[in-house]
């Protein structure tokens, strides 16, 4: 839908988020880094301090911006839930 954007954050330079992106043919997704501050880590929880690596995990914020949906994966070599993201996604739209 062109109701939905989808948003990465990583701990990742941009320069290092756009080769990453080109490298998997990713074009439908706008890349932020956190790498100066890891205001984004601290704010909704996914900051591994002693790492300063962002846990992975899945946010929905709907067009009212409200935060219908979260998950934070416990290991980072673990995927996300994507169907369960998607479900939240669509019952918004």
């Amino acid at each position: 839908s062109d109701d939905v954007v989808v948003l990465t954050v990583s701990m990742d330079l941009p320069f290092a988020q756009k080769r990453w992106c080109g490298a998997a043919g990713v074009d439908k997704v706008e890349t932020l880094s956190d790498h100066k501050d890891a205001s984004f880590g601290t704010n909704y929880g996914f900051l591994i301090e002693e790492l300063r690596l962002l846990s992975r995990g899945v946010v929905v914020i709907n067009k009212d911006n409200k935060v219908t949906y979260v998950e934070y994966v416990p290991e980072v070599t673990q995927a996300v839930n994507f169907d369960a993201a998607l479900e939240a996604i669509k019952a918004d739209i």
